[in-house]
């Protein structure tokens, strides 16, 4: 066993291998210049696990990413991440913040979205409620595409997508993490707000 492997655990590449293998997805492994990543198809959704680096400058940030586009039947959106010692300073600069009526969810979250009502829709569902609070650092939100850099989405598809400082390696949280996409996509279809057919994207 090599020493780098006893200090710091197996790669990301091994992690992630075995993760494609059990949620029965693809691994692409990215080579020297690309990124790894897991694809994972659910229905006609295509959810993918990658990281990415930002710089800001000085230093670089990486984070862990998933994504999902999805044909989003009703323009709602919304964006959900753990509540920090900062967010009570939010509240006073005039920040939304949604409660949905599930006590701890409402305690220890930040949710803003375009719709009060549908908000509470989703989180009336105990598996997504279940699932979002097995993840330790969270943002969770729907975008309507990827900016400057990233693809262009076509009109009425939007992409369900999650982002945390770091490289994942905890393979049962990246496994609830997929779960999570797929229940929040199913619940959104159930209300209306995603349709279930090809959002005709590739990322």
């Amino acid at each position: 066993m090599g020493v780098l492997r006893q200090l710091f655990g197996p790669s990301k590449a091994e992690v992630w291998r075995r993760l494609a293998e059990e949620v029965g997805g693809q691994f692409v492994e990215g080579g020297f210049f690309g990124r790894d990543e897991v694809i994972v198809r659910v229905g006609e959704w295509t959810l993918t696990l990658d990281t990415h680096t930002v710089s800001t400058g000085k230093t670089t940030v990486t984070f862990t990413r998933m994504r999902a586009p999805y044909v989003n039947g009703d323009g709602f959106r919304f964006d959900i991440y753990r509540k920090t010692v900062f967010s009570g300073l939010g509240k006073l600069l005039g920040m939304q913040d949604v409660e949905v009526g599930v006590r701890d969810i409402d305690d220890d979250f930040i949710i803003k979205g375009t719709n009060e009502g549908q908000l509470r829709t989703l989180f009336a569902d105990p598996r997504v409620c279940d699932l979002l609070r097995g993840q330790p650092a969270i943002r969770l939100l729907v975008k309507d595409d990827e900016g400057w850099f990233g693809a262009k989405f076509p009109e009425g598809v939007d992409e369900l997508y999650f982002q945390v400082v770091g490289v994942l390696k905890d393979i049962e949280r990246l496994k609830s993490l997929f779960e999570l996409f797929a229940e929040v996509l199913d619940r959104l279809c159930r209300m209306g707000s995603a349709y279930e057919r090809g959002p005709g994207v590739m990322l």
